[in-house]
């Protein structure tokens, strides 16, 4: 069992999603993942927590406003929320929702990268994150997919201090620009450039990939209840890799790593 009890300053340390179908989604993961779900209760907007033998692994909560769509949101640690958010604002990035605490879990604020990409801030009190990572059930790897790449790295190098360590790829379409995002030393995350191959509609974005045992049949589960395979089960270095999309439109992937 990989579980985590800290994390450092801008490394992606939770996950969470909307839903326009809460009680669907969340007996969609259930099933998908194996996870217990807990409902924060209606003074938390039914905020609902997912865990994997009892450590917290995501959580899922209702639209907050009309017209917004299904979505995973990653989050990034920090030691102080809003001296990040204001190092955001510095760096040409936009902070949408100010620092506020949440309860006694913690503080965060809602930002974008000035490539629009928006994420979470999360400065950790009782609730650190994601304490069950890296193994089936839980989340694997956060990867920051935009199309400036320079400017989105940039951005990340003067709020979080985060370091970069290229290694392109070559694809069939051709050669890819990728890069390790690094914390300490220790790699944390990714970064793809996003080239023309990728839907014109597709936005700048932080996507979440969670490992499971099986991802043919994780993917085969994912369209038996209504949800869509946008890639199918595919081998790449780390492991066997789908991208999905749950019953009611959020995206998220899949990994069966090696």
């Amino acid at each position: 069992m990989s579980e985590v009890t800290r994390y450092e300053p801008g490394v992606p340390c939770w996950v969470d999603a909307q839903s326009t179908d809460l009680p669907a989604s969340v007996e969609f993961y259930q099933a998908l993942f194996g996870w217990d779900a807990e409902d924060q209760g209606e003074d938390a907007g039914h905020y609902t927590m997912f865990t994997k033998g009892g450590l917290e692994v995501a959580a899922i909560f209702p639209l907050m406003a009309e017209g917004m769509q299904p979505l995973w949101t990653t989050y990034l640690a920090t030691d102080d929320v809003e001296e990040t958010a204001g190092k955001v604002q510095e760096a040409g990035g936009v902070v949408f929702q100010d620092p506020i605490d949440i309860f006694d879990s913690g503080r965060m604020a809602i930002v974008a990268d000035p490539t629009g990409t928006v994420f979470g801030v999360w400065e950790a009190k009782a609730h650190i994150g994601a304490r069950r990572v890296n193994e089936p059930g839980a989340i694997a790897w956060n990867e920051l997919n935009v199309r400036d790449i320079d400017a989105a790295l940039e951005f990340y190098r003067s709020v979080f201090g985060i370091a970069v360590h290229e290694l392109d790829v070559e694809t069939p379409q051709g050669p890819v620009r990728y890069r390790e995002l690094q914390v300490g030393g220790r790699t944390v995350a990714g970064a793809t450039q996003m080239t023309d191959d990728w839907p014109e509609g597709i936005p700048s974005h932080w996507s979440v990939c969670f490992a499971v045992e099986d991802a043919d049949a994780a993917a085969a589960e994912t369209e038996e209840m209504g949800g869509m395979v946008h890639v199918p089960p595919t081998d790449i270095p780390p492991g066997r890799y789908s991208v999905l999309t749950d019953p009611v439109g959020a995206a998220f992937s899949i990994i069966t790593l090696r």
